[in-house]
Order: C-alpha cells, then sequence, then structure tokens
C-alpha cells in the first residue's frame, strides 16, 4: 500500500491516510489502499475496532480534481469510463465500510470535505478536534456528491444534509458537538487518543454482539442507504460530462473562481 499506514496496538487498528502534501484527497490508489487495508484489518483476529486517522493538517479534501482535470482531457467515452470507474470504486469503498464487522472511529483533524467527509460518515463514531470543519463543495465544483448526499441524510438528517449540501455551509467542531453528532471534541494533539479511546471502549464488547448490532444500524435501519450507494455512481460519472463540472475541475486547478456556462 503506497498512501495508507496500518498501525495495530492491542485490540484497535489504525488505519493512517498517508497524502498530506494533498491533504489526502483521493486519489485511485488511495481508494484501493483503503480497500485493501480494511480487508486486512477484517482478517486480524486480535482488532476488535479500528480508528481511520489521517497524516498532515487535514483529514481529507475530497476526491483529487487534479485526477478528474487530467481524466477531462480524453474523449468522451474513456473519460465516462474513468469517472464511472472512479466513484464505483469510491462507493465500493464506503458500502466496505458500512457492512465492515467491526466498529470503526474517525479521528478527524482539520478539514474533512466532500468525499472525505462520507469517509467520516461511513465510520460508526467520529472524534473531531477542535479546529476540525465538515462541508461538501461538490455543488461549487459543478459536480454531485450523491455518495456523500446519501450518507449525509442517514447520519444527520435531511434538513441538516441540505443545508451542507446546497449551499457549501461548513459545520464545525462546536456546532456537530451542540447537535450530538459527534462522540467528542477534543485538542488537535488528543484526537487520535480520544478516537482510540472511543474503539478501545467499543472493541471490549463480545465481537458477536458488536457485528450483529452493527448489522442492524447499517444494514437493517440503513437498508435505503445501501441502496442510494448502489446507484449513485452512475449519476456522479454523469454529472462529471457537463460543461459546469468542466469549468469547476479547471477552476480549482488554475487556483480561480470559476466562470460558469
Amino acid at each position: 500500500m503506497q498512501n495508507v499506514r496500518v498501525k495495530v496496538h492491542e485490540n484497535v487498528a489504525t488505519v493512517v491516510l498517508d497524502r498530506p502534501e494533498s491533504h489526502n484527497a483521493l486519489n485511485p490508489q488511495l481508494v484501493a489502499d483503503l480497500k485493501q487495508a480494511f480487508s486486512d484489518v477484517h482478517q486480524e483476529k486480535r482488532v476488535g475496532a479500528v480508528v481511520l486517522s489521517a497524516a498532515g493538517d487535514h483529514f481529507c479534501s475530497g476526491v483529487d480534481l487534479k485526477v478528474f482535470s487530467e481524466i477531462s482531457q480524453l474523449p468522451g467515452h474513456e473519460a465516462m469510463a474513468q469517472w464511472h470507474t472512479i466513484w464505483k470504486e469510491l462507493t465500493e469503498l464506503l458500502e466496505q465500510m458500512l457492512r465492515f464487522p467491526k466498529p470503526i472511529v474517525a479521528a478527524v483533524d482539520g478539514k474533512a470535505i466532500g468525499a472525505g467527509l462520507s469517509l467520516v460518515l461511513a465510520c460508526d463514531l467520529f472524534v473531531m478536534s477542535d479546529r476540525a470543519t465538515l462541508s461538501s463543495n461538490a455543488v461549487q465544483r459543478g459536480l454531485v456528491g450523491g455518495a456523500t448526499a446519501a450518507l449525509m441524510s442517514f447520519r444527520f438528517g435531511g434538513a441538516i444534509a441540505a443545508r451542507m449540501m446546497l449551499s457549501d455551509a461548513e459545520m464545525s467542531a462546536a456546532q456537530a458537538d451542540a447537535m450530538g453528532l459527534t462522540s467528542e471534541v477534543v485538542d488537535s494533539s488528543q484526537v487520535w487518543v480520544a478516537a482510540n479511546r472511543w474503539a478501545q471502549r467499543c472493541g471490549q464488547a463480545p465481537r458477536e454482539a458488536l457485528q450483529a448490532t452493527k448489522r442492524v444500524l447499517n444494514e437493517s435501519v440503513g437498508e435505503a442507504l445501501l441502496t442510494q450507494l448502489s446507484a449513485v455512481a452512475a449519476d456522479s460519472a454523469a454529472a462529471c460530462t457537463t460543461d459546469a463540472a468542466n469549468e469547476g475541475i479547471r477552476a480549482f486547478v488554475e487556483g480561480r473562481s470559476a466562470n460558469w456556462p
């Protein structure tokens, strides 16, 4: 694995996103590495819970739009195929996390944006540093964050999801804490420690009970969510073919404001 590190301490595995130079933007390699990491941890019998963390100043800045810019230069049918593959791999990772039999606790420091926020929401619990923020800016890039929208509606409710998805509003750690959405808010230096504490607490329960309870939460209660995730890859890929998406991606790469068609 090139962009992910895995550490095991006692009964908790820590999976670390390790592309700090790009704020852990999700490129195809990082998504593949995360899928491999969770598959490996699944097989590790001594691991009862997982912490999902990140190197650098931010948790995850979302999909890697530099990769999207490169794809946009390809002929239409080739670009569509690659966009569909990227979104399909991402939604498969999110479903893998939701169906993962062991509790996953996200340790969120800095920004979690768009697809990065979807990683947080695919975890069972999340801890935030006092400087952490959650947001989704897909619409402002001319894109459709279908997986993020589905997960946000499931975890936060439709009203909060609409406000954040449509207006690019950020949610601070203090706001998330006031609404009871995050498990704990701590100093930046303590975010992994707090997440690890929650993971250890979860991991002390009998494995069979944990797995069955998580299945009820994410597969029974969240049955509609899993159905949505299986469908959003095509919608998100199709959105990438529009003139608005092309301009939004180019504006980001060129460091300027978008001039919408």
